[in-house]
């Protein structure tokens, strides 16, 4: 498969050849790819393919998993994050993720903001203003700007999910994980979810996991089609809809499966 990053783009995650095994169970096979800096990158295929797994990788949250075996190297920056001696917490905060489902702290919508800030040390005259900035890159500012002491369980469900991307902002990660984080959400809130992606991308490296495939296409430069734990298909966005190599991705792309 050809590498759909130029030489001269930057990459800023290098995955190089990423088996991954739960027990007796691969759920990836020998994958590589060059994912590029302050680019959206999608992440495609049916459910079970392995991208969630993949995207997980990327900031080593399958490590609580007690039956996960992982062979390979994933480089962030120069930093091969797979070696033993990494220190995880650190490397989640210059990783951070978003999940599916919204998952506010039962505290106020600026206690939420502030909390990673508090545990990395940042000073308390500093964190007032990193909430408001992260608020404001999470287009969430104007509507909670006057009741930032309100639990943020009184917000919508859309609301909650821009609240869990500005705590993920807040401590200023290089890289932005998030998976099907539109997936419970109404078609206005998903909309909004989008046009924040397309804000965020001039200062992270996103990658996102989407079932919706026309998402993929409104929001990401590249895309990634996996299939059976395989990466079957990288490129161009546009090129992978519109003209796949492979005809597995056709099949995929035309509900011919899913």
């Amino acid at each position: 498969m050809t590498d759909p990053t130029p030489p001269e783009e930057p990459a800023a995650i290098r995955i190089d050849g990423l088996t991954v095994h739960y027990g007796d169970i691969r759920a990836l096979n020998d994958v590589t790819m060059r994912i590029p800096d302050r680019q959206v990158t999608a992440f495609i295929g049916p459910s079970g393919c392995g991208k969630t797994t993949l995207l997980r990788c990327l900031n080593r949250m399958n490590d609580h998993i007690d039956a996960y075996q992982a062979q390979g190297s994933i480089t962030i920056h120069d930093e091969d994050i797979n070696r033993a001696d990494v220190d995880v917490t650190e490397l989640r905060s210059r990783v951070g993720m978003v999940f599916q489902k919204p998952n506010p702290f039962p505290k106020s919508i600026f206690d939420n903001v502030a909390y990673g800030l508090r545990v990395n040390g940042v000073d308390k005259q500093e964190v007032e203003g990193r909430v408001e900035n992260a608020l404001r890159s999470a287009a969430l500012w104007d509507e909670v700007k006057d009741r930032l002491r309100h639990s943020a369980l009184s917000l919508s469900g859309g609301q909650q999910q821009r609240l869990i991307i500005a705590r993920a902002v807040a401590i200023r990660p290089q890289v932005l994980l998030l998976d099907e984080p539109a997936s419970s959400l109404d078609p206005i809130s998903t909309l909004k979810i989008e046009e924040l992606i397309q804000q965020l991308k001039a200062d992270y490296t996103i990658v996102i996991v989407t079932h919706n495939m026309q998402q993929a296409a409104r929001v990401s430069e590249r895309t990634a089609f996996l299939y059976l734990g395989e990466l079957i298909e990288y490129g161009m966005t546009e090129a992978v809809f519109t003209n796949p190599r492979d005809r597995r991705t056709e099949d995929y792309i035309t509900g011919r499966y899913g």
